[in-house]
């Protein structure tokens, strides 16, 4: 078999697998509490608030159309008095699902309402007022709905289209002061037809409603590259304290990153300070990222105080090459702003932005599958990113309790993931990053499962649920192991864990 073929059954393995992954845990079963809710139960829950939504919709929707017929046909006011779809939520009779080689995950359920909605149209016309109720309101539709792209980021996709497969049967009666309206002949045949194309020229395949969730750019994002940064100095910095000269540091952040700021050490009594300090920084878009950069005047008591501000984009950055940059310190980051016009002094960066080699961005769409490919040949030794993915955990189980989270420990840095309540088998999927000078080929990493007190002051404080330790040996050789462990000290508890090593 081809080296081509066998990447193509790869891509598609991996795509099945994470279609089967996201509908078995997103969408037949629902985690509410320490209950498993099934799709009808979780729809039963949410109906009330997903009521109220679509009333609210459905309303400012109504209000343009109202006006622009009201003052055609010399209506004075059409109002509704009460908005309602009822208690009874939308009923699915089965679900199709199909995969497709698109990075999306296509369903078509069949949707039954009969609904006890309580929708009240009070109209005002030539003095006169009339109250239309709507009564026995049922739906009959075949909806397609695609979630895409499918993303590493909760909740999975980015965005979700919504369109008919054929016209629904929309039944429903209007009584108006307790006579059925529907009953005038003719009448009910005609606002059934006219529904029916409304809608359907709307949204009928392959016309769709998209619904967008998130930024899709932003959602699939990975590293691609890593930015090394050296503060080098700053000068004709302005005075800040009354008595003596200012005490400044510099604070470094990638825009975009919910990582806290990485800060330089502060120079004492210095308008002129020399650092040569370095950082590291994980780029995952290099056109729209930006390094932004603050420097302050350190306070022993109080808010330490803004000296000035700018930022770098990384889009003007040449990779692999040294860039050295004096950046005018300014009041804010608005280039209309006329407080920008004087001199808050000049910072030097010294920046290299080292992109990751095309060989290993390529494998990462790959893998995914039980394979593991070998790091390409001639790989030079050198730096990388250590990227950890928690995926779930298996069988936990604390004396007191079992609230679990993973702390991750790598040379001395320690990361957790979130706490999940009241849960023996949780899935995190949460990703951790973390920067080596040379490849840790002697190192390992120790991730440990530990139950948080469901309150402070308790007798029983947190638990440990069981750890591991894992050699990265494996993972520098293999650029990547998505392994499930025995956790030492837990009597069943398995936990699954992914490493990949990307060299830059």
């Amino acid at each position: 078999m081809s080296r081509q073929m066998m990447s193509r059954m790869s891509k598609f393995a991996h795509l099945w697998n994470t279609i089967r992954n996201l509908w078995r845990a997103s969408f037949p079963k629902f985690l509410y509490g320490s209950r498993i809710l099934t799709m009808i139960e979780f729809l039963e829950l949410m109906w009330p608030f997903l009521n109220k939504a679509i009333c609210r919709t459905a309303e400012d929707i109504a209000k343009p159309i109202i006006a622009e017929n009201t003052a055609k046909y010399k209506i004075d006011s059409v109002e509704f008095e009460t908005l309602s779809l009822g208690s009874l939520p939308p009923t699915f009779q089965g679900m199709k699902v199909y995969v497709t080689e698109e990075h999306e995950l296509i369903m078509e359920p069949s949707l039954k309402w009969a609904a006890n909605p309580n929708i009240t149209v009070v109209v005002k016309a030539y003095g006169l007022k009339a109250t239309i109720q709507i009564v026995d309101l049922q739906v009959f539709a075949l909806p397609r709905i695609t979630l895409k792209p499918l993303v590493p980021t909760f909740p999975c996709f980015a965005k979700i289209l919504v369109s008919l497969m054929e016209k629904p049967h929309v039944d429903f009666g209007l009584k108006l002061l307790g006579a059925d309206v529907m009953a005038i002949p003719g009448l009910y045949r005609f606002v059934q037809e006219t529904i029916k194309k409304q809608v359907a020229s709307m949204y009928l395949w392959p016309k769709t409603l998209e619904v967008p969730i998130m930024d899709p750019s932003k959602a699939s994002r990975k590293p691609v590259g890593i930015l090394l940064v050296n503060v080098v100095r700053a000068q004709n910095l302005r005075k800040k304290d009354l008595l003596g000269k200012s005490d400044p540091y510099v604070k470094l952040k990638m825009s975009d990153d919910k990582l806290p700021s990485k800060k330089t050490t502060v120079k004492r009594s210095n308008l002129t300070p020399e650092w040569n300090e370095d950082f590291k920084f994980v780029v995952t878009d290099p056109e729209t990222q930006a390094l932004e950069v603050n420097v302050f005047d350190w306070e022993q008591v109080g808010k330490h105080e803004k000296m000035g501000m700018n930022r770098v984009l990384l889009k003007d950055l040449p990779a692999d090459e040294i860039k050295v940059t004096t950046l005018d310190l300014l009041k804010t980051l608005d280039p209309n702003d006329v407080q920008n016009e004087k001199s808050r002094g000049q910072l030097t960066l010294e920046l290299t932005y080292k992109p990751f080699k095309e060989e290993d961005m390529e494998k990462e769409g790959i893998e995914g599958t039980d394979a593991i490919e070998k790091a390409p040949d001639g790989t030079p030794a050198g730096g990388g990113l250590l990227y950890v993915i928690v995926h779930e955990a298996q069988d936990l189980e604390g004396k007191h309790h079992t609230n679990p989270y993973a702390k991750i420990i790598f040379k001395g840095e320690e990361k957790k993931t979130k706490v999940i309540k009241k849960n023996k088998d949780p899935r995190w999927e949460d990703e951790f990053e973390f920067l080596c000078e040379e490849p840790p080929v002697n190192d390992k990493i120790h991730v440990e499962v530990l139950s948080k007190a469901p309150k402070k002051g308790l007798i029983y404080g947190k638990e440990t649920l069981g750890y591991i330790d894992i050699s990265i040996a494996d993972v520098i050789s293999n650029k990547r192991i998505n392994e499930k462990y025995h956790l030492i000290d837990s009597k069943n508890g398995q936990i699954q864990i992914e490493l990949q090593w990307r060299t830059s």
